[in-house]
């Protein structure tokens, strides 16, 4: 099993709509795949010697999922409000070092 992250972008088409947001979770956690998430707020982008540049305002959100493969946590993606209101989820693996 491998660990994912799946960033929600700020991209949506549509409004999301907030009841949504429980049934996907409930699904990730009756597939054994769900570990946490949150939503994203403000921050500060920092670089050593040289000027940072702007925060990344078009990811809204993390979750964190564990599944057998990248193609399994594509599929996971399915129901997620963001994703079915035409918005961008970034599927992106965490390595184990």
């Amino acid at each position: 099993m491998a660990d994912f992250l799946l960033l929600m972008h700020t991209d949506t088409t549509c409004p999301v709509p907030d009841h949504l947001w429980g049934p996907w979770f409930q699904a990730l956690r009756d597939a054994a795949a769900f570990e946490g998430g949150s939503a994203i707020g403000s921050g500060e982008v920092l670089r050593k010697g040289l000027a940072p540049g702007p925060v990344a305002s078009w990811i809204d959100g993390y979750v964190r999922i564990r599944a057998p493969s990248l193609e399994t946590a594509k599929a996971l993606v399915v129901g997620n409000p963001v994703y079915e209101c035409g918005g961008t989820v970034e599927v992106r693996e965490l390595p184990e070092d």
